[in-house]
């Protein structure tokens, strides 16, 4: 069987499907990325597999899907760097306490209640293979995650970038995303460490040691790209080649450490000099082939592990339904509640809450993390994907309800 033709094809049928939902979304106030995720869903057993399984199986072989799984990794090791780079701690210092306060309660209250359900759905949703520790740490750090690049693209869209708000769930987004990272960094770690090989702390003393490493050591050279950029007006081709490899060396040092390739991908954005200039350079050079091509191979191969059939009977449906309304209790309330005690309005401080309870891409790159590592079943895989659904598809409609565009003022923050 030529895998190279079948792969071909499924890129193809991807690709078509993803612009056509993501269109179909964008009719409807959504963005384009939601139309993107579900189309994903769609091509799996959940409907095509479920209507035709004679045109899903030789469309999408078994044997076909780890040449997808393998180019989409590539696709999301480069967008993960991206997520990175578009990160500036300085937006955090411009809203001082409100945005401090909001990001680190917009953590801990979800953690909290994402931790406490697992004590209800672990002995009925995992087995004695998991840890009670990993199963809890993990549901804790899968409710907690915002899906920074879908809320810049809902903002933009939007036109609330320069907004109060805007830049606030800005700010607070890139806090949860490196906090979410770092949490989901120890349990990878912890749940990899194996008794006779490698013990727990010294796999997180090495990922201390090698961030430390990105932070103090790697950092400074990094300027040499700015310096290139400057002098030029745009990266070489060979200044090009090196970033890659700078990405591809740290995913592959935080792989060999234990934890994930994402997590060093992530790292290397982060470290990368932020000048705003510099930052578009590079997100002109690579964004348009990772969001239209990769990113949508992604949520196929996702689709293609999201059986919504195993989510049968009014129990499982019952634990399906305390899921989402735990995750938008702890995330949209506990940030709404944290922004108003920090003396935001109850109308700003609702929006700022809709809009960190989105979840998206970064919570479907999590729950793919955790069913590769076997902390969580294909069933609660199924159920958490329903709820990044559901929570990212519920923010654009409430936004505009209770923070209509032509109410937010423009400021220069």
């Amino acid at each position: 069987m030529n895998y190279v033709v079948i792969l071909i094809v499924q890129i193809a049928v991807i690709l078509i499907a993803a612009r056509l939902f993501g269109f179909l979304f964008k009719w409807i106030w959504q963005p384009q990325v939601i139309g993107e995720m579900v189309a994903g869903i769609l091509l799996g057993p959940s409907l095509l597999g479920w209507a035709a399984p004679g045109i899903s199986a030789a469309l999408f072989p078994p044997a076909s899907l780890s040449y997808l799984n393998t180019l989409s990794q590539i696709g999301i090791v480069i967008y993960i760097f991206l997520v990175g780079l578009a990160l500036n701690p300085k937006d955090l210092k411009r809203f001082g306490r409100a945005a401090l306060v909001t990001s680190n309660v917009s953590i801990i209250v979800p953690f909290t209640l994402g931790a406490m359900l697992a004590l209800y759905l672990y002995p009925r949703l995992s087995n004695d293979t998991v840890s009670f520790t990993s199963f809890a740490l993990f549901m804790g750090a899968a409710m907690s995650i915002t899906a920074f690049p879908v809320l810049a693209r809902i903002l933009k869209d939007r036109n609330m970038l320069d907004t109060k708000l805007g830049m606030l769930a800005i700010a607070c987004a890139a806090v949860d995303d490196v906090t979410g990272w770092c949490i989901l960094a120890y349990i990878v770690v912890m749940v990899r460490a194996q008794p006779g090989t490698q013990h727990l702390w010294l796999n997180l003393a090495g990922l201390t040691l090698f961030t430390l490493l990105m932070f103090y050591g790697v950092r400074p050279l990094l300027r040499r790209f700015y310096a290139a950029y400057r002098q030029r007006g745009s990266l070489s081709e060979n200044a090009v080649a090196l970033l890659l490899l700078v990405v591809l060396a740290s995913a592959l040092a935080t792989e060999r450490l234990g934890v994930h390739l994402l997590f060093g991908a992530f790292l290397a954005g982060v470290v990368m000099p932020k000048e705003a200039d510099f930052v578009r350079h590079i997100l002109d050079k690579f964004e348009s082939l990772t969001v239209v091509l990769l990113v949508p191979l992604f949520f196929a191969f996702t689709g293609l592990r999201t059986s919504i059939g195993m989510i049968h009977g009014g129990r499982m449906w019952l634990y399906c339904g305390a899921i989402i309304v735990v995750a938008i209790t702890g995330k949209l309330g506990g940030s709404m509640l944290a922004a108003r005690a920090s003396g935001v309005s109850w109308n700003e401080a609702a929006g700022l809450g809709i809009l960190l309870n989105t979840r998206g891409l970064m919570q479907l790159l999590i729950l793919n993390i955790g069913l590769d590592i076997g902390v969580i079943s294909p069933a609660l895989f199924a159920m958490m994907v329903l709820m990044a659904l559901v929570t990212t598809f519920m923010t654009t409609p409430m936004l505009e309800w209770i923070c209509p565009q032509h109410r937010l003022p423009r400021e220069n923050v």
